[in-house]
């Protein structure tokens, strides 16, 4: 494999990490409700994520999805289900006050983690974007050392891309600002996260 083709996934799997989708959306939610810290224990999560998904489609999971249609629509229900789970939970605590981002975290590191790998893992097309990437610039013969440097610079991309966006929205001006407009925020961002995950059930 060429460095013009490493750079290429690199630079590819870096704007898709950078469009906006469920991710983005949990994470400013996270940023500005609960702090930096947890948000940077949630964007490791959404790193998790997509180096699960880059590993899988190297395995071949992207093809799987194509000849078992009923594996990639049963994750791709799953998927939508989390999020609109995801969804009805910022509509319900709409109206609660901001939790304390001073002393304990509000969220235990291992709980955001865990939301963030559950977040990008709610979507198996994610498995067939990063199959479509790898058919055209992995070639079959590229060893196993440059394939797992491939998945660790894509666990980087997202990982960074979100602890940047955790930084900006969790400063005070932006926790203020979130903090006066926290019911209707909230009812927002639930919808977005509700026509994303319909969005996924129904493409």
């Amino acid at each position: 494999m060429s460095l013009v083709a490493f750079a290429s996934v690199w630079l590819i799997h870096l704007v898709a990490a950078m469009s906006p989708g469920p991710s983005f959306v949990v994470c400013v939610r996270t940023a500005v409700s609960e702090g930096f810290g947890t948000a940077v224990a949630l964007a490791i999560g959404f790193g998790l994520g997509a180096a699960l998904w880059a590993a899988t489609a190297m395995a071949g999971l992207a093809l799987l999805f194509e000849l078992v249609p009923a594996l990639f629509a049963a994750l791709k229900f799953g998927g939508a289900a989390f999020l609109l789970f995801i969804a009805f939970m910022m509509w319900r605590h709409a109206r609660d006050p901001l939790p304390s981002t001073e002393g304990a975290a509000p969220r235990s590191a291992a709980s955001a983690i865990r939301l963030g790998f559950l977040t990008f893992a709610s979507n198996p097309k994610t498995a067939v974007f990063f199959g479509a990437v790898f058919v055209g610039l992995v070639p079959a013969e590229t060893p196993p050392l440059v394939r797992i440097a491939l998945i660790g610079v894509i666990f980087l991309n997202e990982t960074l891309w979100y602890l940047a966006v955790a930084r900006v929205f969790s400063l005070p001006r932006a926790r203020t600002a979130y903090a006066r407009l926290k019911a209707w925020i909230d009812r927002a961002f639930g919808s977005l996260i509700a026509l994303f995950g319909l969005k996924i059930a129904l493409s």
